[in-house]
């Protein structure tokens, strides 16, 4: 049986590309990290709805540009195991890579463009600076003493607005999506795709665990490669220096990598999983 393959693939960015959380890098710099990391984890975890923390996290750390573009650096140090290899592979098999996440949207592009996806298929949320603020008569444009002022209302400002991102990224594109992510607001946008990947590499949600029709729950992200591209396609990098990731992947999901919500959808995997590990060892 022939696992289907998955086009389109969405990823979101803390947590999931990157083993840590912007806005908490934000607020370690202000030291207010307790005090945001409980607002943000009560949202990722479904407890409040994003709406009501997002404005106040940046409004109680009242970052300055600088700080907000210092994130990316932290995020390039801090990739996911095995996340730009897996992008890479994914690019050479012909699917078509997105990322969508609650981040700010300098760091947020600038780490996605670093990790090989295209500025146009990133989505994040813009910010506004007081650009007055200092001595403003001596400054030039994007300084890094300006501070922060407001940022852009939208979908990715509330927990149930991935959805909208994808449909509008997706368009009238045909051919399978999936996403995958660590939060709540991720399995929310599940209802958008063909598939949802709860990740919990980095932090495991109960209710994303619990609800996500597929659980990857190992430090490296490398399992998605069978989910995405279906475990047959290593046979299509075999002569190639993605194969050793397709074997780590078949390795790690040989030791439980992958659990299923969906009985159905369990089987189906298995049985295309079966049909390849064999020959893939």
């Amino acid at each position: 049986m022939r696992w289907p393959h998955y086009e389109h693939i969405f990823f979101d960015c803390d947590s999931t590309l990157t083993t840590v959380e912007g806005i908490d890098i934000l607020a370690e710099s202000a030291n207010k990290k307790q005090e945001i990391e409980a607002l943000t984890n009560a949202a990722m975890d479904g407890q409040i709805d994003l709406e009501e923390v997002y404005g106040k996290r940046l409004q109680t750390i009242h970052p300055s540009r600088a700080q907000i573009q210092d994130i990316r650096r932290i995020y390039k140090k801090n990739i996911v195991e095995d996340a730009q290899s897996v992008i890479h592979t994914l690019q050479a098999l012909g699917h078509q890579i997105y990322i969508i996440s609650g981040g700010l949207a300098e760091p947020v592009e600038q780490f996605g463009i670093y990790l090989g996806v295209q500025k146009e298929n990133i989505r994040a949320v813009q910010v506004d600076f007081d650009q007055l603020s200092g001595d403003w008569w001596q400054q030039k444009d994007n300084n890094p003493k300006d501070q922060y002022m407001a940022f852009e209302e939208g979908a990715l400002t509330i927990s149930n607005g991935k959805a909208k991102i994808v449909k509008e990224l997706l368009g009238e594109k045909t051919g399978r999506s999936l996403l995958i992510g660590d939060g709540t607001s991720d399995l929310l946008a599940g209802t958008a795709v063909d598939l949802f990947v709860g990740f919990g590499g980095v932090v495991s949600r109960d209710k994303v665990r619990n609800e996500a029709p597929a659980f990857i729950p190992t430090p490296s992200i490398s399992p998605l490669l069978l989910l995405a591209a279906g475990p047959a396609a290593i046979d299509r990098v075999k002569d190639s220096e993605h194969r050793t990731l397709f074997k780590k992947a078949f390795d790690l999901t040989n030791q439980g990598a992958i659990q299923f919500k969906n009985e159905q959808l369990k089987q189906k995997f298995q049985k295309a999983y079966q049909a390849v590990y064999s020959r893939a060892h």
